[in-house]
């Protein structure tokens, strides 16, 4: 009896042997670093990624749409105007986006800071403001005068002594009298700041003022539009230039504008835009960017 239990027992553990050779020659090989199961994954994820598209670049221009013959709302309701239309051909010729934002002029620094716009550009003078901004290179010779009555009596800017005289807030011409020209302020009666040329003007024709200190192109554009009713002083209060306004630092965009400009002017695309405008007083004579 217990030679027969011995043999069983030998029998069972041989069995027992050969079943475990037999289950690890069976099983397959795989790598101890990477599972067969998860080459799959493995190659997803080392397939390199599609490219995003490029977005547009986007010229979000803020402008003053009282402010003729740069930027206005034309006889159809719709916005015009000479910057607006030189914007426009800009992003045309640089395949971009184009979007024209009327602003409060008062709060433009703010709604640059904030991204709101990424340019002024509306007869926007550079002289005084190269450190707040970037500009493009100039565009278009500007001046800043003084406009009355015709048949006021006035007809020097000594005549304005005890005077008062009105201007846009923020403008250039606000600028020049409290800045180089203080002098001609100092003899005012006062110096008067309102929200648009036009209101301003309105005021020049009722009486309430006696002058409207103001940009060439706005004075030409409002002698034009009321023949004999306004005269222009032949002493300016300044001369300057127009640039296009961009965040100090911002000088790649500014640049691409400036090329764009110089090749509008080569194409005849400028010549076209000046005399569209010319009834408002725009004149290519002024224009000074070239090749």
């Amino acid at each position: 009896m217990k030679k027969f239990t011995k043999i069983l027992a030998f029998a069972a553990t041989a069995c027992l042997a050969a079943a475990l050779v037999a289950g690890c020659s069976s099983a397959p090989q795989e790598s101890a670093d990477k599972p067969a199961a998860d080459n799959g994954a493995s190659q997803q994820q080392a397939a390199p990624k599609e490219d995003a598209p490029a977005q547009a670049t986007k010229l979000i221009v803020g402008y003053d749409n009282s402010y003729p013959p740069y930027g206005f709302i034309g006889d159809d309701g719709n916005p015009t105007g000479l910057d607006l239309d030189l914007a426009a051909a800009v992003c045309e010729k640089l395949g971009w986006e184009f979007e024209a934002d009327a602003i409060n002029w008062d709060n433009k620094d703010n709604l640059m800071n904030q991204g709101s716009i990424n340019c002024i550009w509306n007869g926007f003078t550079m002289e005084g403001r190269e450190d707040k901004y970037t500009f493009s290179e100039p565009y278009m010779l500007n001046e800043q005068v003084v406009v009355v009555k015709s048949g006021s009596g006035i007809n020097s800017l000594a005549d304005l002594a005890g005077k008062t005289v009105v201007t846009q807030v923020d403008s250039a011409a606000l600028d020049v009298l409290e800045g180089d020209r203080a002098d001609v302020k100092d003899t005012l009666a006062s110096l008067d700041q309102i929200a648009d040329y036009n209101n301003a003007f309105m005021q020049l024709e009722s009486g309430m003022v006696d002058a409207v200190a103001c940009d060439l192109s706005i004075a030409a554009y409002q002698m034009a539009a009321n023949p004999d009713k306004y005269v222009q002083l032949d002493e300016p209060l300044s001369s300057e230039h127009y640039a296009v306004g961009f965040k100090k630092g911002n000088t790649e965009m500014a640049q691409q504008v400036t090329d764009a400009l110089k090749q509008l002017y080569a194409d005849g695309t400028v010549q076209n835009l000046c005399e569209k405008y010319e009834e408002y007083g725009v004149s290519i004579d002024n224009w000074v960017l070239f090749d």
